[in-house]
């Protein structure tokens, strides 16, 4: 399968886009479909995106938490490109197997706060207008602060960039299937 959107190689990128291809390379070890799309087509919003995930990690949030809301989001909307791309990037931050399909599936890991994540994403993507005061006030029981409040919201909206462009374009996975 081949995505919709033709995308020049990555080794003929030039000015921003090579420059940003570099940093991938250099951070990654290689430059993911999505990136390399989005790049060649928008490197003003793949800059946008690294950026956008440079704050998140040095953010107050950890990387299991970060995957954990970049997952659930990738779930919910469909994307099959970033639930694989999200799945392996989970495993590398220690989340198991076993608890990434729980989590996928809405089921309970065992980690209460985790499963408080899993649940306050999942209502915020299923769900229109204001959050219920037992919703905030669940996810603030959690041990999540107004801080966190904020990058839980950024990595949100970051992940359904992604995966709205994805959507689009039906981008070639290149990342371990998920069963």
């Amino acid at each position: 399968m081949t995505s919709r959107i033709s995308t020049p190689a990555v080794s003929a990128a030039t000015g921003e886009t090579a420059d940003l291809f570099a940093q991938i390379k250099k951070a990654a070890g290689g430059v993911p479909n999505t990136f390399a799309a989005i790049g060649s087509l928008g490197p003003t919003a793949l800059k946008s995106i690294l950026d956008a995930d440079a704050v998140l990690a040095k953010g107050t949030l950890g990387k299991q938490d970060l995957e954990t809301i970049k997952l659930i989001v990738s779930e919910q909307a469909g994307c099959d490109y970033c639930v694989a791309a999200h799945t392996m990037l989970g495993k590398l931050t220690g989340l198991k197997p076993d608890v990434l399909k729980l989590m996928r599936a809405g089921e309970p890991t065992g980690d209460a706060k985790r499963d408080a994540l899993v649940r306050f994403v999942r209502n915020l993507q299923k769900t229109s207008g204001t959050i219920s005061e037992d919703e905030f006030n669940a996810i603030r029981a959690a041990g999540y602060t107004d801080e966190q409040l904020v990058e839980i919201s950024l990595a949100i909206s970051v992940t359904i960039f992604t995966n709205v462009f994805n959507r689009i374009n039906d981008t070639t996975v290149d990342f371990p299937a998920v069963a």
